[in-house]
């Protein structure tokens, strides 16, 4: 199969009204355009040595990863552009567009980025190293390179800039000179390390300029070590970084549409349905500290719900939804726009998430403006403008509504102009109108979600009904008219969500709408908007109430709040108090729950000092931490400074962890406290046997560890006092861990700096 059974309209074609989305929209197109076009084209001039014009941003933009942020700017300025038709958006993407040019032209042989060529000539010499997410000694260069292949692509195809296509047509020149001198060994190795969705980018190159050898490369960058397995149906995601996953199946499902070959098909659909069904939390969201944790589990976490994933999840269900027009595909769709986009960016200031945390009682946390130029700041530059891109869909004798969505739609081919009114989710209803029709007969398919409380009815000029029951899609075909008018009734009801891992832990919705308890601002950090994403990670949360009742409908137990639509209160089952509950997107700056315990009087009385031990053990951990790290993570490895050699991150049992071979070591730079006797805590897995290695604080030995299988199929934690002396009058240590030759040091799953505890006598 290469057709599609459908397509989508082109954002110019979409226009959102007065509502949610369009307000969203409006916050993003004003934080596009207070950035500043020449720092973020900075680091472009200082990659070839010349002078920018401003200087560049902090944060990823002072890093090795810099140019990311300008890849993602033109990325979203153009698809801003189409959806809104904003003058200004155009005039600002040209600009950067053709100082691009000019870089590239300068530095001549293509080449154009954030950051020196370096590490690609390094890597075109077949000569190089490479981890997880470094590449000849670089943070993760293609990764970085890619979005600026996506931003000069998307300048072309929606922001109507032909010398965008030329200069990335270039690049894409450079690229394939470059890798023609790696075999297919060498560019297996290569693929290691994070490179982001450069298979997506150059299929897409190929769709639109027939280009033979860019469809080659973006076949050889496709990442077989991943796909081939989701080929098959073999889901061995577990412990892998979720986000680099992703883009590799975008890349698979393009190369399918070009190409016909299954093996695409195939592993595009199957990493879908693991990861929509078995690998996603209740908002839509994956994974915990950016790994996808072991499968049919929702750790409640700080670092949940990377936003990049998101984004490109909903990518990839675009693509697939077009090939078979199931409506399944945009129940999840739905789910994710709602509960994870539109909850993920600031509606005071359009700053932007990287975690979703979903630790009860937890807090939403957001960049700056100068100094967080993470990768979920760029991917969260885009989503506000893609908004409009699937409220709708077509082929030849269909129109498809996908989502409710106040919006107007121009379809030229059938000369019409359809709009949607409504304030769903707070109304049950939406209407459509033709505003304009010319008679034609076509089917008119109205999504019906699974979350419907009864029948969906639609009324045609307030005479025809039409009624369905399933979830799937209602079709009316007939001549449309301008005037006619599709009256529509979703009914939505109180809905429990459970986590499969925990049976009393459970979410809460109203339809789609995950409902979140907004548990105030007292003991609240002085500002949420903060340089670093993981700096209030162990700020103490607030009391989430437990809810206790015999009886497990919602609908017995929340009230609604008159006049405050999809916002309800407990009724006598909170303990110690009732709670108010209100759509997740919709809280902010605030403490907040998406998960609640949930039992019978009976249930609880059982698990309560269970659960309060637990709890309280974490919380004084968290309150002895002077800082901690999980060794494997990305962000937490480039925080605290990662050194080492012949080393490389894995994972085991569903979590991220470090290790080394052969004499091969690692270190982290770690806060300490100058005035306070201070412990070291590492966890281990107590299956590792026949391990030994060094640990150094400075270069002084402070222990060596043996693991030999003494805890088998369990972690397991040592705690290292340490001496005084070590940490005097420092405010920061080196913590090195050294192998021996023929032996491996780890792996190192956490490691924490710990106040020690003092017994007065």
């Amino acid at each position: 199969m290469t057709a599609m059974t459908r397509k989508q309209f082109h954002l110019k074609q979409v226009r959102l009204l007065d509502g949610l989305f369009k307000e969203s929209q409006e916050i993003g197109k004003t934080y596009l355009l207070e950035l500043d076009p020449d720092r973020l084209v900075a680091p472009c001039y200082e990659a070839i040595g010349l002078k920018p014009k401003k200087p560049r941003y902090g944060g990823w933009e002072s890093m090795q990863i810099s140019g990311h942020s300008v890849g993602h700017w033109l990325s979203a300025t153009a698809l801003m552009y189409a959806a809104t038709g904003e003058q200004l958006l155009k005039d600002r993407l040209d600009y950067v567009v053709q100082e691009l040019a000019d870089l590239q032209e300068q530095h001549g042989g293509g080449y154009v980025s954030g950051f020196p060529e370096k590490p690609f000539l390094t890597v075109f010499s077949g000569n190089f190293q490479v981890e997880n997410f470094s590449l000849a000694n670089w943070w993760v260069p293609w990764y970085s390179i890619d979005k600026i292949f996506a931003g000069l692509i998307a300048a072309y195809l929606y922001g109507e800039n032909q010398l965008a296509l030329e200069v990335v047509c270039q690049l894409a020149d450079w690229a394939d000179r470059g890798l023609k001198n790696l075999d297919d060994a060498q560019f297996a190795k290569m693929l290691i390390c994070e490179h982001g969705a450069m298979s997506e980018n150059l299929a897409l190159l190929y769709k639109h300029t027939k280009e033979p050898r860019y469809l080659e490369l973006a076949k050889r960058f496709l990442h077989k070590a991943i796909v081939d397995p989701l080929a098959t149906g073999r889901d061995q995601l577990t412990g892998l970084h979720a986000n680099t996953q992703i883009p590799k199946l975008t890349g698979a499902a393009h190369l399918f549409e070009i190409t016909g070959d299954e093996y695409y098909q195939k592993a595009a659909l199957f990493f879908w349905e693991t990861v929509t069904k078995q690998r996603s939390y209740v908002i839509g969201g994956n994974s915990a500290s950016e790994h996808f944790p072991k499968l049919g589990t929702e750790p409640l976490h700080t670092r949940a719900c990377e936003t990049c994933n998101t984004y490109n999840m909903l990518k990839l269900t675009n693509i697939l939804a077009n090939w078979h027009g199931d409506a399944n595909y945009m129940d999840y769709y739905e789910r994710a726009l709602y509960n994870h986009i539109l909850a993920s960016q600031d509606p005071e200031t359009g700053l932007k998430m990287y975690f979703m945390s979903l630790k009860p009682g937890h807090l939403k946390v957001y960049g700056t403006f100068e100094d967080s130029f993470w990768c979920c700041t760029g991917t969260g530059m885009e989503n506000p403008a893609k908004y409009g891109e699937n409220i709708y869909a077509y082929n030849d004798q269909n129109l498809w509504v996908n989502l409710f969505i106040p919006s107007i739609v121009t379809w030229p081919e059938q000369g019409i102009v359809l709009e949607q009114r409504t304030s769903f989710p707070e109304s049950e209803f939406t209407r459509l109108v033709f505003k304009e029709a010319s008679g034609n007969n076509f089917t008119l398919n109205i999504r019906v979600p699974y979350w419907l409380a009864g029948n969906l009815v639609a009324k045609v000029n307030h005479q025809e009904e039409y009624v369905a029951q399933s979830p799937g899609w209602l079709k009316i075909e007939r001549p449309w008219l301008a005037g006619d008018e599709v009256e529509i009734h979703l009914p939505m009801n109180l809905h429990l969500y459970r986590v499969p891992d925990d049976p009393y832990t459970v979410a809460i919705l109203y339809g789609p709408i995950v409902l979140a308890g907004a548990l105030g601002r007292e003991n609240y950090p002085e500002t949420d908007i903060v340089k670093e994403q993981t700096s209030l990670d162990n700020w103490p949360t607030a009391e989430v109430p437990v809810l206790i009742t015999d009886q497990l409908d919602p609908n017995q137990w929340l009230k609604s709040i008159t006049g405050k639509p999809l916002t309800f209160k407990t009724n006598l089952v909170g303990q110690p108090h009732d709670a108010l509950l209100q759509p997740f997107y919709a809280l902010h700056h605030q403490f907040q729950t998406v998960y609640w315990t949930l039992a019978t009087p009976a249930q609880w009385a059982e698990i309560q000092e269970e659960r309060r031990q637990q709890e309280e053990k974490q919380r004084f951990i968290a309150q002895l931490t002077t800082d901690y790290l999980t060794p494997g993570e990305q962000q937490f490895e480039i925080e605290h400074n990662l050194q080492g050699e012949k080393s490389e991150a894995a994972s085991w049992n569903g979590r991220p962890l470090r290790h080394a071979f052969d004499g091969g070591w690692f270190s982290y730079d770690l806060k300490v406290d100058p005035e306070q006797a201070l412990d070291l805590m590492c966890t281990y897995w107590g299956g590792d046997f026949d391990r030994e290695f060094d640990i150094f604080i400075d270069d002084q030995l402070i222990a060596t560890q043996k693991l030999q299988n003494e805890h088998p199929h369990e972690f397991f934690t040592v705690t290292y006092p340490l001496d005084p002396a070590l940490t005097q009058g420092k405010t920061k240590v080196t913590l090195k861990f050294q192998g021996k030759p023929h032996n491996i040091v780890g792996g190192i799953f956490e490691v924490r700096i710990l106040r020690r505890i003092i017994n007065e006598v």
